[in-house]
C-alpha cells in the first residue's frame, strides 16, 4: 500500500484517535481480533440495527471521532482494496412517484447525496449506497460501494457534529457471485483495515470539518 497522505490545517489522525474514538463495524467478522484492543462497536447488520446501537452509544458516551470500517460490494473498485467514502445515498429510498427526486427522503429538506465524511488523499474515494438488502445485480452508476448500514452512521454523525471517517474493504462485485465472493474473503477485511488505519495514526494530517 502506498503511503497516504491528506493535509490540513486544523487537526491530525493522531490527536482525533486520542479523542475517545468509536470504531464501528457490523459484525465481529470484519473486526477480529485484530480490533480487539479499541473495544470496538459493532450495529449488526442494516440501517435500524445501526441507527439504533450508535444512537444510543452516543448517549452513553459521546466520542470524539466515529470510525466506520467494513466490508462492502463493488463492480468499479478492485476486490481487496480500501476506499474512503464521504458521499452516502439510501439506495432503496425511492418516493418518486409522490414527486421527489429518487433517494431522496420526503420532506427532511436533506439533498439525496448525503456528503460527510473525512477524506484521505492516497485512497481511492466512493460514494456509498446503503439499503437493506444485499446487492447482487448493481448496474446504476449513482453510487460505487454498497453497503448495509454507513448512511445511517454518516447521517448520525453529522446530525451530532461528531468527526466521521468511513474506510470500506471492497469483498465482492455486488454481482451474481457476491454472496461467494463476500464468505471468502470477509475475514481478510480486518488486517486491510487495521494496516491502513495504522498508516493513517502514524502519518495522516485530515480536516475535521
Amino acid at each position: 500500500m502506498a503511503p497516504i497522505q491528506a493535509l490540513s490545517d486544523t487537526s491530525s489522525i493522531p490527536a482525533l484517535l486520542k479523542q475517545n474514538p468509536l470504531f464501528v463495524f457490523a459484525l465481529e467478522y470484519e473486526a477480529t481480533e485484530a480490533f480487539a484492543h479499541v473495544d470496538p462497536l459493532f450495529v449488526g447488520i442494516g440501517k435500524v440495527n445501526a441507527a439504533y446501537k450508535l444512537t444510543k452509544r452516543i448517549a452513553e458516551q459521546r466520542p470524539g471521532i466515529i470510525i466506520n470500517l467494513g466490508s462492502a460490494g463493488s463492480n468499479s473498485f478492485d476486490r481487496g482494496a480500501v476506499v474512503c467514502c464521504t458521499k452516502f445515498i439510501q439506495r432503496d429510498m425511492d418516493v418518486r412517484a409522490l414527486g421527489f427526486a429518487k433517494y431522496e427522503t420526503p420532506l427532511s429538506g436533506q439533498a439525496p447525496v448525503l456528503e460527510y465524511g473525512l477524506p484521505v488523499n492516497g485512497l481511492q474515494h466512493g460514494i456509498c449506497g446503503t439499503g437493506d438488502s444485499f446487492e447482487t445485480e448493481h448496474k446504476t452508476d449513482d453510487y460505487n460501494v454498497i453497503d448495509m448500514e454507513a448512511y445511517p452512521l454518516a447521517w448520525i454523525a453529522k446530525e451530532e457534529n461528531i468527526p466521521f471517517l468511513c474506510l470500506k474493504y471492497i469483498s465482492d462485485g455486488a454481482d451474481g457471485q457476491a454472496a461467494e465472493e463476500w464468505s471468502v474473503s470477509v475475514h481478510l477485511a480486518a488486517q486491510a483495515l487495521k494496516q491502513t488505519i495504522d498508516q493513517l495514526t502514524e502519518s495522516l494530517t485530515i480536516k475535521t470539518s
